[in-house]
């Protein structure tokens, strides 16, 4: 069996990053939690890009906003079912991620930061919306676990009532919110409704066949054409 081998750590927020590859596959894990994201299991974040950009297909010149840059798979489906004049705003709070996928991990995914429609802001999405009021067409989140956070407590305000309506301020007519969430939460389900959002769910697994977890993904449209 190939070893893993630590390629890099990081310190942010009080805890500890470190970047493992293991022959072709790279993983991330969080100081003694465990693996946060793995290389192998990506078919649940290219689904949550695949939705958001269903959505939007008739657009012309969409702008979209990816929260969370991960290993660059969601960012990549994005920009394979996107057109030339899109545009795309990818939000990753870790500095290190951004490093990771520049110098390490990119090639997985076909190197999508390199792509000249992507802009990167090295800050919280929660920001970026806020700064973004009718911004954007679909907006992906892949931040933290989901609506139970893993890695830092400040992420469960993405989720919340005030979060959300964040993001339904930062849509345009008619645009799209999808969340990624490593296990179903029918409370957050509930918030999305309140906060205006016509809600649908999909069980999706973490691998193109039927092995491996199952992760939940929102589709939240905001009402308009």
């Amino acid at each position: 069996m190939i070893p893993n081998k630590l390629i890099d750590t990081a310190n942010w927020a009080g805890t500890t990053l470190r970047l493992y590859q293991r022959g072709d596959e790279f993983s991330i894990r969080v100081d003694k939690a465990g693996e946060l994201m793995n290389s192998r299991a990506h078919h649940s974040e290219d689904v949550l890009a695949e939705l958001a950009c269903e959505k939007i297909a008739k657009r012309d010149a969409p702008h979209l906003l990816v929260g969370g840059l991960g290993i660059g798979f969601t960012l990549a489906v994005v920009l394979s079912h996107t057109g030339p004049g899109a545009r795309v705003t990818v939000s990753e709070l870790i500095p290190a991620v951004v490093r990771w996928n520049r110098d390490y991990m990119g090639r997985l995914a076909g190197f999508p930061l390199n792509d000249a429609r992507v802009q990167v802001l090295e800050q919280d999405v929660g920001r970026v919306m806020q700064e973004h009021k009718n911004g954007f067409d679909a907006i992906m989140l892949d931040v933290d676990n989901g609506p139970s956070s893993f890695t830092h407590d400040d992420n469960n305000a993405l989720y919340s009532l005030r979060g959300l309506s964040c993001a339904y301020d930062a849509l345009k007519a008619g645009g799209v919110l999808t969340v990624w969430s490593a296990t179903e939460d029918p409370a957050f389900t509930q918030r999305m409704i309140k906060t205006g959002f016509e809600v649908t769910q999909q069980r999706v697994g973490s691998h193109t066949s039927k092995r491996g977890n199952r992760h939940n993904i929102w589709i939240g449209v905001r009402p308009g054409s």
